[in-house]
């Protein structure tokens, strides 16, 4: 996997900060019944407060997750390219039998547009730190480090 596409290390800790934001935006809006001005009177409008504010976050925690998932290690050699690899196939097949199942069992549309935008990045975030810390430990296991 060529490392030319991916974004310079700083941009793993933006990514973060950008899904922590979305965090807390969403319990308020969600949990504490924080209420959107306008979000009752017009609620299908494309330009509505309340698709704005969905829009947004959602914005929000997608970049977050993307700049994450797709920034360079400290050290990016062969090894960690095709943990990257693998890490990203293994996040489609888990994407593809999510959505199967999803449209199988639920009609709900909103909510399996946001699984297929969701799954991928956290599983791919998840299963590659997960590798590398594995990697990392029988590394040092081994003496080599």
């Amino acid at each position: 996997m060529r490392t030319r596409f991916l974004f310079p290390y700083w941009c793993r800790y933006l990514g973060y900060a950008l899904f922590l934001i979305h965090i807390p935006v969403v319990l308020f809006q969600k949990i504490l019944g924080f209420d959107i001005p306008g979000q009752h009177i017009d609620n299908g409008g494309l330009f509505s407060p309340h698709h704005l504010f969905i829009m947004d976050t959602t914005l929000l925690m997608a970049l977050g997750l993307f700049l994450a998932a797709f920034s360079k290690e400290k050290i990016e050699d062969e090894q960690i390219s095709q943990l990257r690899l693998d890490s990203l196939q293994w996040a489609i097949y888990v994407n593809y039998v999510l959505l199967i199942v999803s449209l199988i069992l639920s009609s709900d549309t909103e909510h399996i547009l946001f699984l297929n935008l969701l799954v991928p990045l956290v599983f791919f975030i998840v299963r590659f730190q997960w590798k590398l810390f594995q990697n990392n430990r029988m590394l040092k296991r081994d003496g080599n480090v």
